[in-house]
């Protein structure tokens, strides 16, 4: 083998080996979350005057508990939801401002009303609601429970 052959062939292989790893964990699939099972057995108060409730003092504000969104509707109601999708178990459904306060999980952009009803269709799969919870406000302590 000739010495410019073998550094071309050097400069393919480097190339490849530092390319390899970025093409295995830049995939198009890669998603910001976790897939878990619903949480089952629901029932835990917060405090709405506590820090960890801090979002909550506005209308479209949200937080994030034992694996539930709980948020203040835009019209000043405490509704709550799994925060786990339930189009293909991804924890990542939050409560955004769009067509009057929805649920909605960024991995496939999955929409649920505030009822937990489907508002799309993400694949061929009939679309399924999310899990929603009762909520029940006394003083400053908000109940989440099944």
């Amino acid at each position: 083998m000739e010495r410019k052959e073998f550094l071309r062939s050097l400069g393919a292989g480097a190339a490849f080996a530092l390319t390899f790893p970025c093409l295995q964990g830049c995939s198009k699939d890669e998603v910001n979350g976790n897939i878990v099972e619903e949480p089952t057995g629901i029932d835990f108060t917060v405090d709405l005057d506590s820090a960890e409730a801090a979002n909550l003092a506005n209308n479209g504000g949200f937080i994030l508990k034992n694996l539930v969104v709980i948020a203040k509707n835009l019209e000043g109601e405490f509704i709550a939801a799994s925060q786990v999708c339930s189009h293909e178990s991804y924890d990542q459904v939050r409560f955004v401002d769009q067509s009057g306060g929805i649920f909605y999980c960024d991995v496939h952009g999955s929409r649920f009303d505030q009822d937990g009803t489907p508002l799309n269709q993400v694949d061929s799969a009939p679309a399924k609601a999310i899990k929603v919870y009762n909520t029940e406000l006394n003083g400053s302590i908000l109940r989440i429970y099944e």
